[in-house]
Protein backbone atom coordinates (compact mmCIF):
# COMPACT_ATOMS: atom_id res chain seq x y z
CA UNK A 1 0.00 0.00 0.00
CA UNK A 2 1.67 2.87 -0.85
CA UNK A 3 2.09 6.07 1.15
CA UNK A 4 -1.04 8.39 -0.02
CA UNK A 5 -3.17 5.49 0.42
CA UNK A 6 -1.93 4.45 3.72
CA UNK A 7 -1.95 8.07 5.34
CA UNK A 8 -5.35 8.83 3.87
CA UNK A 9 -7.25 5.32 4.39
CA UNK A 10 -9.85 6.99 6.97
CA UNK A 11 -11.37 9.44 4.64
CA UNK A 12 -12.89 9.43 1.10
CA UNK A 13 -9.51 10.09 -1.24
CA UNK A 14 -11.25 11.07 -4.59
CA UNK A 15 -9.96 9.39 -8.01
CA UNK A 16 -6.75 7.52 -8.29
CA UNK A 17 -5.26 10.53 -10.14
CA UNK A 18 -4.27 12.78 -7.25
CA UNK A 19 -0.34 12.43 -7.10
CA UNK A 20 0.90 10.45 -3.93
CA UNK A 21 2.37 13.53 -2.45
CA UNK A 22 -0.73 15.26 -2.50
CA UNK A 23 -2.43 12.79 -0.42
CA UNK A 24 0.54 12.64 1.91
CA UNK A 25 0.26 16.41 2.61
CA UNK A 26 -4.14 16.22 3.10
CA UNK A 27 -3.54 13.50 5.06
CA UNK A 28 -1.20 15.75 7.53
CA UNK A 29 -2.85 18.98 7.39
CA UNK A 30 -6.43 18.31 6.66
CA UNK A 31 -6.78 15.30 8.65
CA UNK A 32 -4.54 16.08 11.73
CA UNK A 33 -2.09 13.09 10.73
CA UNK A 34 1.43 13.29 12.53
CA UNK A 35 4.90 13.43 10.42
CA UNK A 36 5.46 10.61 12.37
CA UNK A 37 2.90 8.46 11.97
CA UNK A 38 2.72 8.93 7.88
CA UNK A 39 6.94 7.88 7.84
CA UNK A 40 6.32 5.02 10.40
CA UNK A 41 3.15 3.65 8.08
CA UNK A 42 4.98 4.18 4.93
CA UNK A 43 8.62 2.74 6.41
CA UNK A 44 10.36 5.92 5.53
CA UNK A 45 11.77 8.81 7.72
CA UNK A 46 10.06 10.99 9.05
CA UNK A 47 11.89 13.70 6.82
CA UNK A 48 10.89 12.63 3.65
CA UNK A 49 7.21 13.25 4.65
CA UNK A 50 8.27 16.81 6.09
CA UNK A 51 9.84 17.62 2.53
CA UNK A 52 6.46 16.54 0.50
CA UNK A 53 4.32 18.53 3.11
CA UNK A 54 6.73 21.75 2.86
CA UNK A 55 6.98 21.37 -0.55
CA UNK A 56 3.14 21.29 -0.83
CA UNK A 57 2.68 24.15 1.23
CA UNK A 58 4.73 26.34 -0.44
CA UNK A 59 3.66 25.59 -3.84
CA UNK A 60 0.01 27.02 -2.03
CA UNK A 61 1.14 30.57 -3.43
CA UNK A 62 0.44 29.06 -7.30
CA UNK A 63 -3.37 30.11 -8.07
CA UNK A 64 -4.06 27.23 -9.04
CA UNK A 65 -2.26 24.90 -6.71
CA UNK A 66 -4.21 26.15 -3.77
CA UNK A 67 -7.52 25.91 -5.73
CA UNK A 68 -6.74 22.28 -6.29
CA UNK A 69 -5.84 21.55 -2.64
CA UNK A 70 -9.06 23.51 -1.26
CA UNK A 71 -10.99 21.78 -3.75
CA UNK A 72 -9.39 18.12 -2.58
CA UNK A 73 -9.31 19.21 1.16
CA UNK A 74 -13.77 19.99 0.80
CA UNK A 75 -14.23 16.53 -0.83
CA UNK A 76 -11.88 14.64 1.52
CA UNK A 77 -13.16 16.91 5.09
CA UNK A 78 -17.15 17.23 4.66
CA UNK A 79 -19.71 17.44 1.70
CA UNK A 80 -22.14 19.59 3.54
CA UNK A 81 -19.55 22.36 3.96
CA UNK A 82 -18.73 22.20 7.35
CA UNK A 83 -15.89 21.30 9.69
CA UNK A 84 -15.89 20.55 12.95
CA UNK A 85 -12.93 22.09 15.24
CA UNK A 86 -11.03 20.05 17.73
CA UNK A 87 -13.74 21.62 20.11
CA UNK A 88 -16.45 20.09 18.53
CA UNK A 89 -17.81 23.41 17.31
CA UNK A 90 -19.59 23.03 13.70
CA UNK A 91 -18.26 26.08 11.39
CA UNK A 92 -19.85 26.49 8.15
CA UNK A 93 -16.90 27.02 5.39
CA UNK A 94 -17.62 30.47 3.80
CA UNK A 95 -17.74 31.25 -0.27
CA UNK A 96 -17.84 27.71 -1.07
CA UNK A 97 -20.40 26.88 -4.34
CA UNK A 98 -21.36 22.96 -4.48
CA UNK A 99 -19.22 23.00 -7.57
CA UNK A 100 -16.08 24.03 -5.78
CA UNK A 101 -16.28 20.05 -4.36
CA UNK A 102 -16.57 18.64 -7.72
CA UNK A 103 -13.16 16.49 -8.46
CA UNK A 104 -13.26 15.32 -12.06
CA UNK A 105 -12.69 11.55 -12.17
CA UNK A 106 -10.13 9.27 -13.68
CA UNK A 107 -12.15 8.65 -16.83
CA UNK A 108 -12.51 12.63 -17.11
CA UNK A 109 -9.42 13.83 -16.94
CA UNK A 110 -8.42 10.92 -19.35
CA UNK A 111 -10.41 11.84 -22.38
CA UNK A 112 -10.02 15.90 -21.51
CA UNK A 113 -6.30 15.68 -21.08
CA UNK A 114 -4.77 15.20 -25.08
CA UNK A 115 -7.14 17.57 -26.23
CA UNK A 116 -6.06 20.37 -23.72
CA UNK A 117 -2.22 19.06 -23.78
CA UNK A 118 -1.96 19.06 -27.53
CA UNK A 119 -3.14 22.69 -27.42
CA UNK A 120 -0.66 23.82 -24.95
CA UNK A 121 2.26 22.07 -27.46
CA UNK A 122 1.71 24.51 -29.74
CA UNK A 123 4.41 27.02 -29.85
CA UNK A 124 3.50 30.25 -27.88
CA UNK A 125 0.56 28.46 -26.21
CA UNK A 126 0.16 28.91 -22.86
CA UNK A 127 -3.07 28.75 -20.37
CA UNK A 128 -4.43 31.58 -18.81
CA UNK A 129 -6.73 31.89 -15.50
CA UNK A 130 -7.77 34.68 -12.49
CA UNK A 131 -9.00 33.85 -9.27
CA UNK A 132 -12.58 35.39 -10.34
CA UNK A 133 -12.72 33.01 -13.62
CA UNK A 134 -14.50 29.57 -13.61
CA UNK A 135 -12.48 28.52 -16.75
CA UNK A 136 -9.45 28.67 -17.83
CA UNK A 137 -8.42 29.75 -21.64
CA UNK A 138 -5.86 28.48 -23.56
CA UNK A 139 -4.66 31.44 -25.70
CA UNK A 140 -1.57 31.30 -28.49
CA UNK A 141 0.50 34.27 -29.39
CA UNK A 142 1.13 35.32 -33.62
CA UNK A 143 4.01 35.99 -34.87
CA UNK A 144 2.34 39.28 -35.99
CA UNK A 145 1.69 40.01 -31.54
CA UNK A 146 -2.32 38.85 -31.80
CA UNK A 147 -3.33 36.42 -29.02
CA UNK A 148 -5.81 33.89 -30.69
CA UNK A 149 -7.96 31.51 -28.01
CA UNK A 150 -7.88 28.14 -28.98
CA UNK A 151 -9.61 26.18 -26.26
CA UNK A 152 -11.65 26.66 -23.03
CA UNK A 153 -10.61 24.67 -20.22
CA UNK A 154 -12.73 23.82 -17.07
CA UNK A 155 -11.00 24.74 -13.72
CA UNK A 156 -11.05 21.53 -11.87
CA UNK A 157 -9.18 20.16 -15.14
CA UNK A 158 -6.59 22.88 -14.52
CA UNK A 159 -6.09 22.04 -11.78
CA UNK A 160 -5.70 18.35 -12.10
CA UNK A 161 -3.03 19.12 -14.24
CA UNK A 162 -1.05 21.61 -12.04
CA UNK A 163 -1.32 18.86 -9.06
CA UNK A 164 -0.01 16.27 -11.76
CA UNK A 165 3.29 18.84 -12.78
CA UNK A 166 1.71 18.63 -16.43
CA UNK A 167 1.65 22.41 -16.56
CA UNK A 168 3.45 25.21 -14.41
CA UNK A 169 3.13 29.16 -13.80
CA UNK A 170 4.72 31.15 -15.49
CA UNK A 171 5.46 34.82 -14.40
CA UNK A 172 2.95 36.73 -12.04
CA UNK A 173 0.27 38.74 -11.74
CA UNK A 174 -3.70 38.95 -11.62
CA UNK A 175 -4.18 36.93 -14.45
CA UNK A 176 -1.95 33.63 -14.23
CA UNK A 177 -0.27 32.16 -17.02
CA UNK A 178 0.67 28.55 -17.03
CA UNK A 179 2.85 26.58 -19.80
CA UNK A 180 3.16 22.60 -20.97
CA UNK A 181 6.00 20.97 -19.30
CA UNK A 182 8.00 18.44 -19.95
CA UNK A 183 6.13 15.73 -17.63
CA UNK A 184 2.57 17.14 -19.72
CA UNK A 185 4.82 16.70 -23.57
CA UNK A 186 5.51 12.50 -21.75
CA UNK A 187 1.60 12.27 -20.52
CA UNK A 188 0.57 13.71 -24.43
CA UNK A 189 2.70 11.18 -26.17
CA UNK A 190 1.98 8.58 -23.35
CA UNK A 191 -2.06 9.17 -24.05
CA UNK A 192 -1.70 9.70 -27.72
CA UNK A 193 -0.25 6.10 -27.69
CA UNK A 194 -2.95 4.60 -25.91
CA UNK A 195 -6.15 6.20 -28.34
CA UNK A 196 -3.55 5.16 -31.34
CA UNK A 197 -3.12 1.23 -29.80
CA UNK A 198 -7.00 1.28 -28.99
CA UNK A 199 -7.94 2.79 -32.57
CA UNK A 200 -5.45 -0.67 -34.04
CA UNK A 201 -7.43 -2.70 -31.51
CA UNK A 202 -4.05 -3.54 -29.70
CA UNK A 203 -5.16 -2.20 -26.62
CA UNK A 204 -3.55 -5.30 -24.47
CA UNK A 205 -0.20 -5.31 -25.84
CA UNK A 206 0.78 -1.69 -26.04
CA UNK A 207 3.18 0.09 -23.89
CA UNK A 208 2.36 3.87 -23.46
CA UNK A 209 4.91 4.74 -21.32
CA UNK A 210 7.66 3.66 -23.55
CA UNK A 211 5.71 5.59 -26.16
CA UNK A 212 6.35 8.74 -24.62
CA UNK A 213 10.09 8.54 -25.05
CA UNK A 214 9.89 8.45 -28.17
CA UNK A 215 10.03 10.93 -31.00
CA UNK A 216 8.97 9.58 -34.60
CA UNK A 217 10.80 11.88 -37.28
CA UNK A 218 10.81 11.16 -41.24
CA UNK A 219 13.84 12.08 -43.42
CA UNK A 220 15.19 11.54 -47.12
CA UNK A 221 18.71 11.43 -48.11
CA UNK A 222 18.65 14.61 -48.90
CA UNK A 223 15.81 16.69 -47.44
CA UNK A 224 13.50 16.78 -50.04
CA UNK A 225 9.41 17.64 -48.67
CA UNK A 226 8.48 14.26 -50.80
CA UNK A 227 8.14 11.72 -48.14
CA UNK A 228 6.88 8.71 -49.84
CA UNK A 229 10.33 6.58 -49.47
CA UNK A 230 11.64 8.44 -46.05
CA UNK A 231 13.16 6.34 -43.04
CA UNK A 232 11.02 6.87 -39.87
CA UNK A 233 13.43 6.86 -36.73
CA UNK A 234 13.02 7.63 -33.27
CA UNK A 235 14.77 11.19 -33.25
CA UNK A 236 15.09 10.78 -29.05
CA UNK A 237 16.85 7.32 -29.17
CA UNK A 238 19.91 8.40 -31.87
CA UNK A 239 22.88 9.77 -30.77
CA UNK A 240 23.30 11.32 -33.88
CA UNK A 241 19.99 13.37 -32.83
CA UNK A 242 22.02 15.45 -29.96
CA UNK A 243 25.05 15.91 -32.71
CA UNK A 244 22.76 17.13 -35.48
CA UNK A 245 21.39 19.83 -33.26
CA UNK A 246 25.19 21.40 -32.42
CA UNK A 247 26.26 24.21 -34.64
CA UNK A 248 29.95 24.93 -35.81
CA UNK A 249 31.93 27.67 -35.62
CA UNK A 250 30.12 29.00 -38.96
CA UNK A 251 26.47 28.39 -37.45
CA UNK A 252 25.72 25.19 -39.61
CA UNK A 253 24.48 21.85 -38.10
CA UNK A 254 27.79 19.85 -36.98
CA UNK A 255 25.33 17.04 -38.61
CA UNK A 256 23.79 17.94 -42.28
CA UNK A 257 20.30 16.18 -42.46
CA UNK A 258 21.98 14.23 -45.01
CA UNK A 259 24.37 12.85 -42.85
CA UNK A 260 21.88 11.85 -40.62
CA UNK A 261 19.54 9.92 -43.17
CA UNK A 262 22.77 8.14 -44.04
CA UNK A 263 22.87 7.11 -40.70
CA UNK A 264 19.03 6.38 -40.15
CA UNK A 265 19.85 4.24 -43.50
CA UNK A 266 22.05 1.89 -41.88
CA UNK A 267 20.52 1.08 -39.09
CA UNK A 268 17.05 0.70 -40.46
CA UNK A 269 18.95 -2.35 -42.67
CA UNK A 270 20.81 -3.44 -39.70
CA UNK A 271 17.26 -3.96 -37.61
CA UNK A 272 15.88 -5.82 -40.74
CA UNK A 273 19.22 -7.75 -40.97
CA UNK A 274 18.33 -8.88 -37.43
CA UNK A 275 14.71 -10.02 -37.26
CA UNK A 276 13.81 -13.96 -37.15
CA UNK A 277 13.42 -16.62 -35.26
CA UNK A 278 17.50 -17.22 -35.03
CA UNK A 279 20.31 -14.22 -34.96
CA UNK A 280 23.80 -15.75 -35.32
CA UNK A 281 25.97 -12.24 -37.15
CA UNK A 282 28.54 -11.14 -35.48
CA UNK A 283 29.20 -7.40 -36.56
CA UNK A 284 31.75 -6.69 -34.12
CA UNK A 285 33.99 -9.70 -35.33
CA UNK A 286 32.92 -8.58 -39.38
CA UNK A 287 35.03 -5.29 -37.92
CA UNK A 288 37.73 -6.67 -36.40
CA UNK A 289 39.21 -8.61 -39.15
CA UNK A 290 37.82 -11.73 -39.00
CA UNK A 291 35.59 -13.96 -42.22
CA UNK A 292 35.00 -10.67 -44.63
CA UNK A 293 33.08 -13.15 -46.92
CA UNK A 294 30.91 -14.98 -44.78
CA UNK A 295 28.63 -13.30 -41.84
CA UNK A 296 26.33 -15.92 -41.16
CA UNK A 297 28.56 -18.50 -40.13
CA UNK A 298 26.03 -20.07 -37.91
CA UNK A 299 23.28 -21.09 -41.14
CA UNK A 300 20.43 -18.87 -41.79
CA UNK A 301 19.84 -16.57 -38.97
CA UNK A 302 16.39 -15.14 -40.06
CA UNK A 303 16.22 -11.93 -41.27
CA UNK A 304 16.20 -9.80 -44.57
CA UNK A 305 19.05 -11.20 -46.63
CA UNK A 306 19.07 -8.07 -48.78
CA UNK A 307 19.23 -6.41 -45.56
CA UNK A 308 22.20 -8.07 -44.59
CA UNK A 309 24.12 -8.00 -47.79
CA UNK A 310 23.30 -3.89 -47.88
CA UNK A 311 24.85 -3.44 -44.51
CA UNK A 312 27.80 -5.87 -45.10
CA UNK A 313 28.49 -3.71 -48.48
CA UNK A 314 28.43 -0.47 -46.57
CA UNK A 315 31.01 -1.49 -43.73
CA UNK A 316 33.22 -3.46 -46.19
CA UNK A 317 33.23 0.00 -47.96
CA UNK A 318 34.18 2.12 -44.93
CA UNK A 319 36.36 -0.79 -43.62
CA UNK A 320 37.56 -0.90 -39.96
CA UNK A 321 37.63 2.55 -37.54
CA UNK A 322 35.18 4.18 -39.86
CA UNK A 323 32.95 1.23 -40.11
CA UNK A 324 33.39 0.28 -36.19
CA UNK A 325 32.40 3.97 -35.25
CA UNK A 326 28.78 3.98 -37.59
CA UNK A 327 28.27 0.47 -36.46
CA UNK A 328 28.31 1.26 -32.75
CA UNK A 329 26.57 5.12 -32.83
CA UNK A 330 23.97 4.41 -35.31
CA UNK A 331 23.33 0.55 -34.86
CA UNK A 332 23.87 -0.21 -31.15
CA UNK A 333 22.97 3.28 -30.51
CA UNK A 334 26.44 3.70 -28.30
CA UNK A 335 26.98 7.47 -26.87
CA UNK A 336 30.03 9.23 -28.29
CA UNK A 337 31.92 9.03 -24.70
CA UNK A 338 31.28 5.19 -25.23
CA UNK A 339 32.64 4.75 -27.90
CA UNK A 340 36.07 6.83 -27.62
CA UNK A 341 37.06 4.66 -24.42
CA UNK A 342 36.22 1.63 -26.78
CA UNK A 343 38.27 2.23 -29.38
CA UNK A 344 41.02 4.06 -26.93
CA UNK A 345 40.83 7.28 -29.23
CA UNK A 346 40.81 10.82 -27.36
CA UNK A 347 38.24 12.88 -25.72
CA UNK A 348 35.88 14.84 -28.25
CA UNK A 349 37.23 13.11 -31.11
CA UNK A 350 34.81 10.55 -31.65
CA UNK A 351 32.44 13.19 -33.40
CA UNK A 352 35.08 14.26 -36.04
CA UNK A 353 35.16 10.35 -36.62
CA UNK A 354 31.58 10.12 -36.61
CA UNK A 355 30.96 12.61 -39.52
CA UNK A 356 33.97 11.82 -41.64
CA UNK A 357 32.34 8.26 -41.72
CA UNK A 358 29.03 9.50 -42.66
CA UNK A 359 30.43 11.30 -45.28
CA UNK A 360 31.62 8.19 -46.48
CA UNK A 361 28.65 6.54 -45.82
CA UNK A 362 26.07 8.95 -47.73
CA UNK A 363 28.66 8.93 -50.59
CA UNK A 364 28.64 4.94 -50.76
CA UNK A 365 24.94 5.26 -50.58
CA UNK A 366 24.75 7.83 -53.42
CA UNK A 367 26.56 5.56 -55.40
CA UNK A 368 24.83 2.25 -54.82
CA UNK A 369 20.92 3.35 -54.54
CA UNK A 370 20.92 7.03 -54.72
CA UNK A 371 18.29 9.11 -52.17
CA UNK A 372 15.88 6.11 -52.06
CA UNK A 373 16.15 3.40 -49.96
CA UNK A 374 15.36 -0.28 -51.67
CA UNK A 375 11.85 -1.65 -50.64
CA UNK A 376 11.67 -3.95 -47.81
CA UNK A 377 11.27 -7.26 -48.83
Amino acid sequence: MSLAVQGLCCVDQGPDWVPAQVRTYLAHVTHGRSIRSLAREAGCHASTVLRQVRRFETRRDDLLVDLALRRLEGVAARPDRRAVTPGGTQVVMLNRKPEDFAVPDDDQLKEAAPRILRRLNEPGACLAIAADMEKAVIVREEKDGQTLRTAVVDRALAEAMVLKDWIAPQGEGRIQRYRITQAGRMALKRLLAEEEALRANMGEGMDPYSEQHRDWARRNADDRPNKKRGIRYNAAESPMTALARRKDRGGAPFLTADLVAAGERLREDFELAQMGPRITQNWERFLEGGARGSFNPGGAGGGSSRARERVTAALSDLGPGLGDVVLRCCCFLEGMEAVEQRMGWSARSGKIVLRIALHRLKGHYDETSGNWSPMIG
